[in-house]
């Protein structure tokens, strides 16, 4: 009898633990309340209740914003544990049955999620409308620190990751091009080169008889780079320094999207990939050349974390999207 009581109080430190996640994600009761939708004082109320069944305090309400208290961190700790057991049975019973919803968290740069994966999801939403998605944007590296501590369940990227922790599936394969502005005196000379964003988007530029062009012949030109630890920006350097020059950078950014749009706008030269030609609206103002470097051709994938549990939301969507 005592064992069952034991366990009963146990159980019910963590009844209401999502409120007492949300306070120590928010550091606010406030806002916890708001995204709740529970009054402030309701939350504290419930609160209160599970830091008297403890015997101690959660929460150092004292000091701004809020803190926890050696028993608060313990009791997270725990929480957080509880509710990825809770998530990773849900899933499984929804395997079980061949139920194909849930919330797949999935990551990708600021060019995978402003324009790959909508339409991805748009189209995978139509068959499989039960599924929710939450996306991530952020860089490859905090991507894998994110995949790794399942805080998302995959995430998309044109660089291999040689780690035996993930697994990789093939998306597409894509290609670096050059953007140059359209009123560059260079262009002039360099007619049969030219490919326009149609050119791109029907795959011209694919096709083995079209003439690559030099790099070296832009030596002077202005150029815009993605900052080193950028796969395309160390790609770029790559490229220049067996071109047998130094690129005068007059912008090192973080993000492609950001570098073609200044190219648009008259000011460098940057490498882009056709992945995110095909998606952008008619650039008139820019002329595209096909480089011949085997640096200039790479893999986008879908990559999981391995030896872990994949539900079948995960595992359909990755089916649908990858060879």
């Amino acid at each position: 009898i005592i064992t069952l009581k034991l366990y009963k109080v146990g159980m019910d430190m963590f009844s209401n633990k999502d409120y007492v996640l949300e306070v120590y994600n928010e550091k606010s009761f406030s806002k916890a309340s708001q995204n709740l939708y529970v009054s402030q004082p309701s939350l504290s109320a419930s609160i209160r209740r599970i830091e008297l069944k403890i015997g101690a305090p959660i929460f150092n309400r004292t000091t701004k914003p809020i803190t926890l208290t050696d028993i608060g961190k313990e009791y997270i700790e725990k929480a957080l544990q509880i509710k990825k057991i809770e998530n990773e049975f849900s899933n499984y019973i929804n395997d079980s049955l061949n139920i194909v919803k849930g919330n797949i968290k999935i990551g990708g740069s600021n060019l995978f999620v402003s324009y790959i994966l909508p339409p991805i999801i748009a189209k995978f939403n139509k068959t499989y409308p039960g599924i929710e998605f939450t996306i991530y944007e952020d860089k490859t590296t905090s991507l894998i620190s994110m995949l790794l501590d399942g805080e998302i369940d995959i995430f998309i990227d044109n660089v291999f990751i040689a780690n035996e922790n993930i697994t990789s599936y093939f998306y597409i394969s894509e290609t670096i091009l050059l953007a140059v502005p359209k009123d560059y005196k260079i262009n002039s000379k360099l007619k049969k080169f030219k490919l326009s964003i149609d050119d791109i988007k029907n795959d011209v530029h694919l096709n083995k008889n079209f003439p690559c062009v030099s790099l070296d012949v832009f030596e002077n030109e202005p150029f815009i780079l993605l900052k080193k630890e950028n796969d395309t920006g160390k790609k770029a350097l790559q490229l220049c320094k067996r071109h047998g020059f130094t690129p005068k950078v007059v912008f090192e950014i973080d993000q492609q999207v950001t570098a073609h749009n200044i190219s648009t706008s008259g000011l460098g030269i940057s490498f882009v990939s056709d992945t995110l030609v095909k998606r952008t609206g008619e650039q008139n103002n820019i002329i595209y050349y096909k480089l011949s470097d085997e640096e200039i051709k790479r893999n986008i994938y879908f990559y999981t974390k391995s030896n872990h549990y994949i539900k079948n939301s995960t595992r359909k969507f990755i089916e649908e999207n990858t060879h």
